[in-house]
Order: structure tokens, then C-alpha cells, then sequence
């Protein structure tokens, strides 16, 4: 690894989007924002909100990107070019409707899982080997209806629980950036939110 990393949290800009489901990625990006004391800003050649800074003893870029989710890549691989960064040591945050609210999942690697901010950053980053960070929303039921759900803002009780998993993995980062990735795996999977919501899903 570098020794530059690159967090980034995926969601739709603006004030009616900011407490939507699909902003999960953003405010994973928020809270380590304001646990390093920093306050993320608009680069519009970058297409993003990005603030650089110290976490956990890491040199680390933090970005969400000012695109809408479906052309994030944009933004993601403005931001890797700027800064040098591979995807080795690029970290993408974002909402899952695979797992339940209350639950996070870190994850190495893999598809998009029709996540259209995913699917956009593969168009644009040729390796797909970089971690994730999964929050995990729940699914509404039906293929039809996820538009308008992830859309949508989640009732208070699935909204604590999104919320508290997002602090789980906060929790998790240290032994992330560090690079011990089995050690915030085993941690986040084992988290008291996770297996209190296991069974609803």
C-alpha cells in the first residue's frame, strides 16, 4: 500500500437527498469527517467534496463525490488521478440492499451488485479489487419498488439502526488502515448491532 488512502462515500448531492437511504455512503463519509475534525469542501475540477487529512495515523483523502450517484465514477477517478492514488488503497462506502438495516459489511473485491454508483465507478476504474464498505438498508420486496425506497427516507427506528452500523465500522478504521482487514472484518461481523438485526433477514 501507498501511503495516501482514499475513502469515498457515494450519495446524491443536495438537501432533498441528504437524509434518503441511498446516502448512506455520505454519511459514513460525515461522520469520519467530523471524527478527524475536518470539514470536507467542494473541488469542482474534482467533482467531489474532498478534504485531506490525518486518520488513525494515515495520510487519507476523504471524498463524496457532487455528481449524482449514477455518474460517481466520474468524480472517483478524477480524485484517484489528482492524487496518485491506485485502487489498492481505495475505499468505497455505500448503501446495500442485500443486508438489513443495523448491518455492515466490509468486503474486498467483487461485483457492483447493481448498485448503479458501483456499476458507474467500474466504468471508470478499470480495477475492481478495491474494498467496500457496505450499509446495509434493507430491500423493500419487489425490483419495482427500490427506486422510490432507496429514494426515500427510512423510517426512525431502521434510520437509528443504518446509523448505529455506520458507527460500527467508524469504529473498524484504525485496524483498517492499519491494513489489518481480518481483524475490522472479524470485528464489524461480530458487531452487537449486526447480530441483533441477523434474523430479519
Amino acid at each position: 500500500m501507498s501511503s495516501l488512502r482514499l475513502i469515498v462515500g457515494l450519495g446524491n448531492p443536495g438537501d432533498r437527498y441528504a437524509e434518503t437511504r441511498h446516502n448512506a455512503g455520505f454519511w459514513f463519509l460525515d461522520r469520519l469527517a467530523a471524527q478527524a475534525g475536518e470539514r470536507l469542501r467542494p473541488q469542482s475540477r474534482l467533482q467531489a467534496e474532498v478534504a485531506r487529512t490525518r486518520l488513525h495515523g494515515c495520510d487519507c483523502i476523504l471524498a463524496k463525490p457532487t455528481t449524482f450517484m449514477n455518474h460517481s465514477g466520474l468524480a472517483v477517478r478524477a480524485v484517484m488521478d489528482y492524487y496518485g492514488v491506485g485502487a489498492a488503497d481505495l475505499l468505497v462506502a455505500y448503501d446495500e440492499l442485500d443486508l438489513p438495516p443495523g448491518v455492515a459489511r466490509l468486503k474486498q473485491g467483487g461485483g457492483h451488485g447493481g448498485h448503479n454508483g458501483m456499476r458507474d465507478i467500474f466504468r471508470h476504474v478499470s480495477d475492481h479489487d478495491f474494498l467496500r464498505l457496505r450499509i446495509g438498508i434493507g430491500h423493500p420486496g419487489h425490483k419495482d419498488a427500490v427506486t422510490g425506497y432507496v429514494l426515500g427516507r427510512a423510517p426512525a427506528a431502521q434510520e437509528r439502526l443504518i446509523r448505529e452500523s455506520i458507527g460500527e465500522a467508524c469504529d473498524v478504521m484504525p485496524a483498517v488502515m492499519a491494513g489489518d482487514l481480518a481483524a475490522a472484518m472479524k470485528r464489524l461481523h461480530t458487531s452487537p448491532v449486526s447480530d441483533s438485526t441477523s434474523s430479519e433477514n
